[in-house]
């Protein structure tokens, strides 16, 4: 019994560390998402080529049901920057649904675009996915559905070409077969043979396709062979395609994961030019490679070719290396016989294997970056071999299936987000809290924070501080109702700024609150802040952090709305009369004040805008292929 407890107690502990939310960021202006978090460590930062990473965390490869639509936000498409922190979510905008192939393309006009594959539905419906780009303004630019006679949107590839005319996706279709080729003449089987489609970027129009079936035999499959049980639909997965691309000659390029094979296939006939890998390589090679991923032209011209890809050299229940690697080859197709030589290579940096799943890619400054898929490990190597960092999920439960890295200019048309909240015990030590994000701007460097008395009042700037994170946090004196936010980039330009927003506040009996009245009330930014500052670099903050303009304290400021309040009231009595009165309340008040102090003058210092006040230490705080 006590052997149970304590496996029970083991059990619970390790489910608990597993689904542990510390590995996850949480945001006060985006309550709902829940964004994965990087460990990274780098060895050589002044290599690194510049960018932001752009991964698709997912839990699960197939599609979750919609009680997942009620979880918080935690998948789909994201943008960090090379610190790791988060610049774009996306899994709200897809209702966080998985999201593959996510990445940047140049070729749709003079502004990057975003591209990715949106996984078909959960239940196969209608739903049965899409090429999804947004232009950087994260707003849909297209959405490109495949004829539904070729299958679904595979998430293996969206490949948008140079022209931007034609995009490139992998295709799964199955068909019955009998097993005659195996010596089963009698036996039936499905067959899920992998291909490719192009299709037109505007009409989505199928301009061409090609199916492996009955031009890759059964025979040179790794993953079946003539004692493999036959099987219902959708049926034997015997190539497995996981890329294509194409060259200006018009060839294509393609992975077949389960022969071990990349293929060159004529785009006049479809026939296949030259295997380099697998039992049927048409190449001299000195290497091996298997069970690889994302074969992609670097140089295509005549008979000299550099493709690069993934040898992740292992599957689900075989290995045949000790670990994966990035591979660069030069395939010389003008020589008798045809040669293959390895160019550049770059191991895992952890000596491990990508059994499934991952890309390579050679950056503009010739650095290679690689996902490794798994926990998102990803790694950047110089062009000569060298290490230059590398970085993983802290969760361990989120892969990514790809990842990419590029240069991006991010420009929202929605408002920055901001949450603002008033706390103190009494009157005299009040502050307001600001939270500030802008999902996906990535040219903001300071935050402008404004406050007004009212909604229909003229907003005073308060203070500033650069951005720091993907949420910045910022404390101001005062009790601040009506608040904004203004985006500036490095050369003082705005970029936008966010909606007026009313202050939040606590149960103040709840909290403690101890002033005079029983509730505070807001102050006119006006009257504590100098309006006329436009740098806001003239406000001062006393040992008790009330904050004026004038170094007036409370007190002062309660006198003049008095006398604000007064004049207000004998202002219709009669114009001289009612100044003369009104100078001489004015007079014996600052008089009385002045004896009663005993005529002590305090000394100030300015307002600290950035290092003053406490930084924001804690965060609030797919389809069936397997491979």
């Amino acid at each position: 019994m006590l052997l149970f407890s304590v496996l029970l107690v083991w059990l619970c502990q390790t489910v608990l560390a597993q689904y542990s939310s510390d590995d996850l960021f949480s945001f006060v202006t985006l309550p709902d998402v829940r964004a994965v978090k990087f460990n990274i460590e780098y060895h050589n930062r002044e290599r690194v080529s510049p960018g932001y990473w752009f991964v698709s965390p997912y839990l699960h490869i197939d599609p979750d049901p919609p009680s997942s639509l009620y979880e918080q936000y935690q998948i789909g498409p994201h943008i960090y920057d090379d610190e790791g922190r988060l610049v774009w979510t996306g899994s709200q905008q897809f209702d966080n649904r998985n999201v593959f192939d996510f990445k940047v393309t140049n070729s749709l006009g003079s502004d990057p675009h975003l591209s990715m594959v949106l996984q078909h539905s959960w239940d196969g419906g209608e739903d049965s996915g899409f090429g999804i780009v947004l232009r950087n303004d994260y707003e849909q630019d297209r959405k490109l559905p495949l004829r539904r006679d070729l299958g679904i949107f595979d998430i293996h590839e969206f490949n948008i070409r140079p022209d931007g005319k034609s995009a490139l996706l992998t295709i799964y279709l199955s068909h019955e077969i009998t097993l005659e080729e195996f010596g089963r003449p009698g036996e039936p089987t499905w067959l899920e043979s992998g291909g490719f489609a192009e299709i037109d970027m505007n009409t989505a129009e199928v301009i061409q396709w090609w199916d492996s079936f009955n031009r890759i035999p059964l025979y040179e499959s790794v993953h079946y062979g003539p004692g493999s049980a036959a099987e219902g639909h959708p049926g034997w997965d015997y190539v497995h395609i996981n890329s294509v691309d194409k060259n200006e000659a018009g060839d294509y390029l393609i992975s077949a994961r389960f022969t071990n094979t990349i293929y060159m296939i004529s785009g006049i006939n479809g026939d296949i030019m030259w295997r380099l890998g697998g039992a049927y390589t048409n190449f001299q090679q000195d290497f091996t490679f298997s069970k690889q991923h994302d074969a992609k032209f670097v140089e295509s011209n005549g008979t000299h070719h550099i493709i690069s890809f993934l040898n992740n050299a292992s599957d689900e229940e075989f290995n045949e290396e000790n670990m994966s690697s990035s591979m660069f080859v030069e395939l010389d197709t003008g020589a008798n016989p045809m040669t293959a030589r390895v160019i550049r290579r770059y191991n895992r940096p952890d000596s491990e294997l990508s059994r499934l799943r991952g890309n390579t890619q050679r950056l503009p400054n010739d650095n290679v970056f690689t996902c490794w898929s798994k926990g998102g490990y990803i790694s950047e190597h110089g062009a000569d071999g060298e290490l230059l960092f590398t970085a993983n999920f802290t969760s361990p439960r989120y892969s990514s299936y790809r990842g990419y890295k590029f240069e991006f200019t991010g420009r929202p048309n929605t408002p920055p987000d901001v949450v603002a909240s008033v706390s103190g015990t009494d009157e005299t030590n009040m502050v307001t809290s600001f939270w500030v994000s802008w999902n996906g701007a990535t040219e903001v460097a300071t935050w402008n924070f404004y406050a007004q008395a009212s909604e229909f009042h003229f907003p005073v700037l308060i203070g500033s501080t650069p951005k720091f994170d993907f949420e910045t946090m910022f404390v101001s004196a005062g009790y601040l109702d009506w608040v904004s936010v203004e985006a500036v980039d490095v050369n003082g330009t705005v970029l936008g700024k966010s909606e007026v927003h009313r202050t939040k506040y606590p149960n103040w009996n709840s909290v403690g609150y101890k002033g005079q009245p029983s509730q505070p009330r807001p102050n006119d930014p006006s009257i504590i802040y100098q309006a006329s500052d436009k740098t806001g670099g003239d406000n001062v903050m006393d040992e008790a952090g009330r904050t004026s303009s004038d170094a007036m304290d409370t007190q002062t400021q309660k006198t003049i709305q008095v006398l604000n309040h007064s004049y207000e009231a004998i202002r219709n009595i009669g114009g001289l009369f009612a100044f003369i009165l009104l100078l001489c309340l004015f007079c014996g008040v600052v008089a009385s004040y002045l004896v009663i102090r005993g005529w002590r003058v305090r000394l100030y210092q300015r307002l600290k805008m950035e290092d003053g006040f406490p930084e924001e230490q804690a965060h609030l705080r797919s389809t069936h292929h397997e491979d």
